[in-house]
């Protein structure tokens, strides 16, 4: 009976040991819930998994690729906008050559015109008027060379792109807004605009 009432107190030590261990076991496992209850896929000590490094490469890979590509499109623009810096300039540069070389065309024309004028018959001013007239033309063809073209609209309808109205007259044979005198004959250069043709233009009777 003795040993029974003895085993008794031990059986309960035991039990009692057994709960408290399973307690400290709970207790461990909650708190180690709490500390690492972060990010889903992230380990405990808060460093990246491999799915989560694996993305994050491939983004920085993606932002370089996008800055190269950004930087050869703003490269490509530098250089773009060179050339045209450079053709706009070779252009200003033609432009200017072209307007001092046109009064000397002009002159030419006035000197043929005055040839005519004096006299169409007389022996000494009909082949310098000749010569005059070869050298005018051959000033053309330089000029043709460089794309400088005449206006010349005469009979042509107006057009203010290209004309410079001087003048409206009354006209009952032509159509309104024709061109009936070239007073000064006009340019352009590679399709440009360099000087409008002065000219009187006809107008409707009133």
């Amino acid at each position: 009976m003795a040993e029974q009432d003895q085993e008794q107190p031990e059986a309960e030590v035991q039990g009692e040991q057994v709960q408290s261990q399973a307690e400290a076991a709970d207790s461990v496992a909650e708190s180690g819930v709490s500390e690492g209850g972060g990010e889903e896929g992230e380990s405990p000590s808060g460093e990246l998994s491999l799915e989560e490094m694996v993305a994050q490469l491939q983004e920085d890979v993606a932002e370089a690729k996008d800055a190269a590509v950004r930087a050869q499109a703003d490269a490509q623009n530098i250089q773009r906008r060179a050339e045209q810096d450079v053709e706009k300039a070779r252009k200003f540069a033609l432009e200017r050559f072209c307007s001092e070389l046109l009064p000397v065309a002009d002159n030419l024309e006035r000197a043929l015109e005055a040839a005519a004028i004096a006299a169409i018959d007389d022996e000494i001013v009909k082949p310098i008027a000749e010569g005059v007239e070869l050298t005018l033309k051959s000033f053309r063809d330089a000029m043709k060379k460089f794309n400088i073209e005449v206006v010349d609209p005469q009979g042509e309808p107006f057009d203010p792109q290209l004309h410079q109205a001087m003048s409206m007259v009354e006209n009952n044979e032509m159509e309104p807004n024709t061109v009936i005198a070239v007073m000064q004959k006009g340019y352009t250069l590679n399709g440009r605009l360099v000087r409008p043709a002065m000219v009187m233009v006809s107008k409707a009777a009133g």
